[in-house]
């Protein structure tokens, strides 16, 4: 099923809440990212605590930029939070992460915009329940445009795989959202381009009628 998932990376608590305010009426799952200035020169909000207020209203995703995200998976399923996104790249145990992962929700994999999909060689795809593929140059900040070159990734995978979720995040607005989804994807993560529009509902369901 195609979706679109508001995105929300932030510094501090209060812009987070605002945000989640804002999508409650209308939003069922939310993609948090968290930064822990190691994998990339950023750093964003990183206690889990305060979110689980908001775990009865949507589905809570955590895009773990960080390192080791194993680490952060039991105190974020704690506060609530059912989907785990980790970056390959940052974990020295990638079949441990999906393992502790499945006990706690849905587990998925994140690819960096430089990464290929080569790292996903020993990687049972029907391990996962997604993929994450980065569609900007590289992750760690709100605002940068689509890549086209990252589109060949999803068809890569696609062609490996035709069931599992390709969720894509990075520079997704009304006309890169068409490319994605004929490359592949059906989970869309949608941040500056939704936060930074007039009125983010008319947005959000102007980009679900995108991808229908």
């Amino acid at each position: 099923m195609n979706e679109i998932i508001p995105g929300i990376l932030e510094k501090e608590w209060s812009e987070i809440e605002r945000k989640l305010e804002l999508l409650r009426p209308f939003a069922k799952t939310v993609h948090i990212d968290i930064i822990d200035g190691k994998f990339v020169d950023n750093l964003t909000f990183l206690d889990p605590t305060p979110f689980k207020k908001y775990s009865e209203d949507f589905l809570l995703e955590v895009h773990m930029m960080v390192e080791e995200p194993i680490e952060y998976l039991k105190a974020w399923s704690n506060a609530g939070f059912k989907r785990f996104l980790g970056h390959i790249e940052m974990m020295s145990d990638p079949t441990e992460f999906i393992a502790q992962g499945q006990l706690l929700g849905e587990v998925g994999l994140a690819l960096d915009g430089p990464t290929e999909i080569d790292v996903l060689e020993k990687i049972n795809l029907e391990n996962l329940d997604s993929l994450l593929i980065y569609t900007s140059e590289k992750v760690g900040f709100s605002g940068p445009e689509l890549n086209d070159s990252r589109l060949e990734k999803i068809r890569k995978i696609r062609r490996m795989n035709k069931f599992i979720p390709i969720e894509v995040d990075g520079g997704i607005n009304a006309e890169s959202i068409l490319k994605a989804r004929q490359a592949g994807a059906n989970r869309f993560v949608s941040t500056s381009y939704l936060f930074g529009s007039q009125n983010v509902q008319d947005t959000f369901l102007k980009l679900s009628e995108k991808i229908r």
